[in-house]
């Protein structure tokens, strides 16, 4: 993405309800423009950029820039506000999401609410911050904790202390302020400059838990919640648990794969049961845990077991990657070639490294031994030999210098009965086990819907009419299932 252009200046009484609502370090008027040009960026896209406490606890100190966006409403005489996306990660850039989404929303939607987009901050063009982190480290098998081939953790602890190290020193005062609390006074930045008293917004993935922590914290100012595919909002845990649960989600969506593969064995050869083509995955794993295959252009440039398992991991986000995935292996187990490997950007996973890295470790204290490590990651690579041991494993938190400057946010039942949780039964990311839990934690305020489907992303993402239906009629008519819903 490219900077953003200050901006011209809206009409005077936007500007003074805006500053009336904003404290003085967030006062700039909102100002919008056409976007910088871009690959898939609607022309109805604006942007505009609005300055926020670095550290709330000190709102006169220095500020940052966050990065909004927006595309009108269709129908203006139908307007109740705004929509919000929240994007997931953490760390994942959301500016550009209103062009993506505007294209799947229902009209009714589109009628009824201004889409609204941003980079939260750390991230894409919100005061962007970086490690700079060695090329060596920013490999996908590092950045997710993979133990070696034989389980030993030494090379994860001493990853994990450069990480810690190299964010402390070439961060900047910012890394210290990457936190799912300030990200939703943020958001409540975002609405106040919007002159809206109250905001309905979508958060997917992380994004549910972000906007779980908004729903908690400000309560009285939210409008109509949907949370698509939700973390476990586990107090005392927080991105650790999140890690951990790969451990469960991997194992309930890798059998939609194996069923898939097994019905095309004469064409990738992977096995002709479920069960057959479980075995070729972990029997190729191990394979290419002894002896890799070279691979140009991936990162690492070979093709180990480990890169296969995050391949995997990946893969199963989406049906649609389930030839990518079932290609690999054929092409590993017959000795062809190796497909060509999707590497994200450098800066892109220097960006998102420093801030996912912030956002866990300044959440929640992460301490314990590393024999307490070496214990878990045995027994998970036992118990659920998929993940190899990886969602437990340790990493930059444990070395993580500053200690975070608030508790985590106890998701909790107080707040109008306003959120509505739609979540796939098999989601490699966010299992249906910990979408329970922040069901749980809302109490009366929310109801639950569960779509039988696979994948990561619910609303909008696989064709399911009735759960897509539940959400479009509460984000139009505001009424919630009388109780949860399975679809």
């Amino acid at each position: 993405m490219r900077s953003l252009a200050r901006l011209s200046a809206v009409g005077a009484s936007t500007a003074i309800l805006a500053t009336a609502l904003m404290t003085p370090a967030q006062a700039a008027a909102t100002s919008w423009a056409s976007c910088p040009a871009g690959s898939g960026v609607d022309p109805r896209q604006e942007c505009a950029t609005l300055r926020v406490p670095m550290d709330y606890r000190k709102p006169g100190g220095p500020t940052i820039s966050l990065a909004v966006s927006r595309i009108k409403t269709a129908k203006p005489a139908l307007r109740r506000g705004v929509l919000l996306l929240i994007p997931g990660g953490p760390g994942s850039p959301g500016l550009n999401r209103p062009s993506v989404q505007v294209k799947k929303l229902p009209q009714d939607v589109l009628d009824r609410y201004d889409i609204i987009g941003f980079d939260p901050r750390g991230v894409g063009q919100s005061s962007p911050v970086s490690c700079d982190l060695a090329t060596g480290d920013l490999s996908v098998t590092k950045l997710k904790p993979y133990p070696d081939a034989d389980g030993g953790i030494a090379d994860n602890l001493a990853w994990s202390r450069r990480i810690a190290e190299a964010c402390a020193r070439n961060g900047g005062p910012l890394i210290r302020h990457i936190s799912t609390r300030n990200e939703a006074r943020d958001i409540d930045g975002i609405r106040q400059a919007l002159g809206e008293k109250k905001i309905s917004y979508w958060g997917v993935s992380y994004g549910t838990y972000a906007g779980a922590v908004y729903a908690t914290m400000f309560p009285q100012r939210t409008d109509r919640v949907i949370l698509d595919s939700n973390d476990d909002p586990d107090p005392r845990r927080v991105a650790r648990q999140w890690l951990a649960n790969y451990t469960v989600g991997v194992e309930d969506r890798f059998p939609d794969f194996a069923a898939w593969a097994a019905t095309r064995d004469g064409e990738y050869g992977l096995g002709t049961d479920p069960a057959q083509v479980r075995r070729t995955f972990l029997d190729l794993a191990a394979e290419l845990d002894r002896e890799p295959l070279p691979w140009p252009g991936a990162d690492p440039e070979e093709l180990n077991g480990n890169l296969l398992r995050e391949t995997m991991l990946n893969a199963l986000y989406s049906d649609a990657n389930f030839p990518m995935l079932a290609t690999l292996m054929h092409a590993a187990l017959t000795t062809g070639e190796l497909p060509p490997p999707n590497t994200p950007p450098a800066a892109a996973m220097q960006n998102t490294a420093a801030t996912a890295g912030a956002t866990m470790c300044n959440d929640v204290e992460w301490q314990d031994s590393t024999s307490g490590y070496e214990r878990q990651v045995a027994s998970s690579r036992s118990a659920h030999p998929l993940t190899a041991g990886m969602p437990v494993n340790a990493g930059p938190c444990q070395f993580w210098p500053f200690k975070p400057a608030e508790p985590p946010v106890r998701i909790t039942s107080r707040g109008p009965a306003n959120v509505l949780l739609i979540q796939n039964l098999r989601d490699p990311s966010t299992p249906y086990s910990g979408a329970l839990k922040m069901r749980r934690a809302f109490g009366q305020r929310a109801r639950m819907v569960a779509v039988d489907s696979g994948g990561h992303g619910v609303y909008l993402a696989n064709g399911n009419t009735c759960g897509d239906q539940t959400v479009t009629s509460f984000l139009t008519t505001g009424n919630l299932p009388t109780r949860d819903k399975s679809c």
